[in-house]
């Protein structure tokens, strides 16, 4: 399976011979040489419009140019590092002179399915030399002189060596502060420019309401609400003003559509969704994102009612350019247009998927084999209309010039030291991790600890594991720059005897020595057990093509920690192997313990809830989590994290969102239809009290707005956050709608004994539904306003009265 992976996506190179090689080279010389492009060519001149400089490039290029633009291929084999630096490789060479390349994705990525060990991979000094050096090549050694566009995966970080590593995307949404997330995506576009990227992968805009799927941990959760705005927060961040800035990106929405809801938790199994739930719930991130201003979507791997994303020309032409009027970018997903032939067999050949895929409305191919040789074919087939062939090319070469590509398609090779990774984004990274801890439950106030505290029993498999708590999407990490529990824990009590003990692995059961886990509990004032999961990958994991990592068990070797990240996904949430048994031996001793929950999905705690007294759940904290944790348990820092999902009591109890469309569901026969920590819960180390609530209305018709105002003060003995959420229930409507649903939240701080006064605006969007005909409305009718600090801790509710129906632009 490995092997399979490192198939070259330029077609051609493996299989030619020298002297093959020689002939191609010596044939694309002569072409050049006839179409010679003028030094004053119309699209050279930054003086002309960007519409005008397209227009003339486009008609300049041949239409084996136009189908190479939209090819991206595999970035990381085409840079040789050399004894004294990097150079580009042959193989970028043999791409651009055969293929007429636009783009590279993953150029600087390394982790085990690339081969790019911290030996083999690139620095970020060394990072800058490589994309200089290709994409010399690709403007001077070309005929058209196009500058290349340089995509990298950067959802928690950019995944490359020496970068910053942030908290997975689920602990980010943890934090319900957008404006955080927008600080945190203007540091990581900073590091992607300052090493010659474009374009970022992220934000991840899936719902999240499967949590047996792989990749929950790379949402933002399971509402609507929270995943647009903490969405928008990293898009403004990526993008900021305009890409025009040298220290911006692309934001590429991932994915479209619906894609984290498959039938049974499959990552990329079909999705079975009804068009007004489509509209109402997943396409809301989306919409937002798009209106603004976001540059470039990518499609799913699933299908959507029966029809693959990646030739759903209803999502892709209809919905996203036509009614939301979208000016970017569709790329494919890596092997997505392959996908409509091999996995969802709706093409019979290669070449019809790619007819399918460009025709629906997908402009760019990811990975080089779904569009190449298919697409010509089918364009000279008849096919694929130069029209539509020319709209995809246009829609790239937009941005490039936008970008200002053209102009300086290079980057300075002494920024990425004085940017990547620097002082400032390492706080970052710390702050969002601080953050997104959420405190789940805390009997008797058993935190935070003192600080007097002199024996510490530190155990568990992901106490002083490191890969574990960064998630899926992580390069190879100096230990220097990431900060364990363990460590964390130590540098905070730096005068007590801190004992570490593993215990056990995360899956494997060889690994264990519960009884000294036991002993090191005996002797310590306080446990802190820290188990949960990891998408840790190593380099005996296979992967598939797309990358995804391949469920694997062989006998002879002892299993990974790894059940989580894309393609692990999983049957139960336990905790697996002998976690459990572990903390219940801990617990036996009679020590006070605390349990730390590091994972990428919620896992189910019922045992735990119930007989441990504190709670911590940090998701996958990112390099900084050691120390965030450390002064979390301390009480340093008074947490305030929200679950941005719910954390059900059993997978037959799943789907268990918070916000399920009407009827209320009645109990199982063997336990409760209600979560056993539902959205938006979250506790800290002081008190809260809500009062005052009042609604006010203005305007009217479409200008229709309803002011919400509450007063929120710190009662208890500690200052410190507090997120307020607002939600809205429909109280009578001609479609069924959610039981609530989210639609305002903000995080304050307040000093103990502080009170402050917030202010919320319900306007008419904000109670609009899909009616019976499918247009969106504001309903005429009463609507309940609830507020609180958790979608079921509700303080104090209110009515407001719509008199009209309003119809809503969507």
């Amino acid at each position: 399976m490995q092997k399979a992976t490192q198939k070259t996506s330029y077609s051609g190179f493996a299989k030619c011979s020298c002297l093959v090689l020689s002939f191609i080279l010596s044939g694309i010389l002569s072409v050049r040489a006839q179409g010679k492009i003028p030094p004053h060519a119309a699209y050279k001149n930054p003086g002309l419009s960007i519409e005008q400089r397209v227009d003339d490039l486009l008609k300049r290029m041949t239409p084996e140019e136009k189908v190479g633009q939209l090819s991206t291929l595999l970035g990381w084999p085409m840079y040789t590092k050399t004894k004294n630096g990097v150079v580009a490789s042959e193989a970028l060479k043999t791409a651009v002179a055969t293929q007429n390349i636009g783009a590279l994705w993953g150029t600087l990525r390394a982790d085990p399915w690339t081969q790019k060990t911290l030996q083999t991979g690139l620095n970020p000094q060394l990072a800058a030399k490589a994309t200089n050096a290709i994409q010399k090549i690709a403007v001077e050694e070309s005929r058209l002189g196009i500058p290349l566009f340089l995509a990298e995966e950067a959802m928690h970080g950019h995944m490359a060596i020496g970068t910053t590593e942030f908290p997975a995307a689920i602990a980010q949404a943890s934090t319900f502060n957008p404006d955080l997330n927008q600080k945190m995506g203007a540091a990581i576009a900073a590091e992607l420019r300052a090493q010659g990227a474009h374009i970022g992968y992220g934000p991840i805009l899936d719902l999240a309401r499967e949590p047996r799927w792989s990749r929950v941990e790379e949402t933002f959760g399971e509402d609507p609400y929270l995943i647009a705005e903490m969405g928008l927060g990293l898009i403004k961040g990526f993008q900021g003003s305009g890409i025009d800035q040298k220290d911006r990106v692309i934001s590429t929405l991932k994915h479209f559509a619906a894609y984290g809801v498959s039938e049974g938790g499959h990552n990329g199994g079909a999705v079975h969704v009804g068009e007004r739930e489509l509209m109402q719930a997943y396409m809301y991130p989306f919409k937002k994102a798009i209106d603004n201003g976001a540059l470039s979507v990518m499609t799913a791997y699933s299908s959507v009612d029966g029809i693959p994303s990646t030739a759903h020309k209803k999502l892709l032409t209809g919905l996203l350019r036509e009614q939301w009027g979208f000016k970017g970018f569709v790329v494919s997903d890596l092997g997505s247009i392959e996908g409509i032939k091999n996995d969802h067999h709706a093409a019979a050949t290669l070449e019809e998927a790619a007819a399918l895929a460009m025709n629906a409305g997908v402009d760019v191919d990811l990975g080089g084999n779904g569009f190449d040789d298919a697409l010509f074919s089918a364009f000279k087939a008849g096919d694929v209309s130069e029209d539509r062939l020319d709209e995809a090319v246009k829609n790239v070469l937009r941005l490039k010039f936008k970008m200002g590509l053209f102009e300086n398609p290079y980057v300075d090779e002494k920024l990425p030291a004085k940017v990547v990774r620097n002082p400032q984004h390492s706080a970052l990274a710390k702050e969002v991790a601080l953050e997104g801890i959420t405190l789940l439950k805390n009997e008797g106030n058993l935190l935070p600890l003192s600080k007097e505290l002199k024996k510490i029993a530190v155990i568990g498999p992901n106490a002083d594991t490191m890969y574990n708590q960064l998630g899926d999407y992580t390069a190879p990490q100096d230990p220097e720059y990431i900060i364990t529990p363990l460590e964390g824990i130590r540098a905070k009590w730096p005068n007590a005897e801190v004992t570490y003990i593993k215990g056990t692995a995360i899956r494997d059961t060889t690994q264990t020595d519960i009884p000294a886990a036991i002993a090191a509990a005996k002797e310590a004032e306080v446990a802190i057990v820290v188990l949960g999961g990891s998408s840790a990958r190593d380099f005996k994991t296979e992967y598939l093509q797309t990358g995804a990592a391949s469920v694997s068990s062989k006998e002879d070797e002892l299993l990974s920690d790894m059940e989580s990240g894309e393609g692990y996904d999983r049957s139960t949430l336990d905790l697996m192997g002998k976690q459990l048994e572990l903390l219940q031996a801990v617990a036996a001793t009679g020590t006070p313990t605390v349990l730390v929950l590091i994972t990428g999905r919620p896992l189910l705690i019922n045992w735990p809830a119930k007989h441990i007294p504190a709670i911590l759940d940090a998701w996958y904290p990112g390099s900084q989590g050691g120390h965030a944790l450390a002064e979390v348990l301390i009480g340093d820092y008074n947490p305030a994290g929200r679950l941005p999902i719910s954390i059900p009591r059993s997978v037959g109890q799943t789907p268990v969102y918070y916000n399920h469309w009407w009827p209320k569901r009645r109990d199982y026969v063997e336990e409760s239809a209600g979560a056993l920590y539902t959205f938006g819960h979250g506790l800290s180390y002081t008190q809260f009290e809500y009062s005052g609530l009042t609604i006010s209305q203005s305007g009217n018709g479409k200008d229709t707005a309803f002011d919400v105002s509450v007063t929120v003060k710190n009662t208890g003995d500690h200052d410190g956050d507090e997120v307020v959420q607002l939600y809205l229930r429909d109280e009578v409507s001609s479609v069924v709608t959610p039981v609530k649903q989210l639609r305002g939240f903000k995080r304050i701080h307040l000093a103990k004994g502080e009170s402050k006064t917030l202010s919320f605006q319900i306007t008419p969007e904000d109670l609009a539904l899909y009616n019976v005909d499918m247009d969106f409305v504001a309903e005429a009718g009463s609507f309940e306003i609830q507020l609180g600090a958790s979608s079921q801790d509700i303080r104090l509710t209110d009515k407001l009265t719509l008199t009209e129906t309003i119809p809503i632009k969507n």
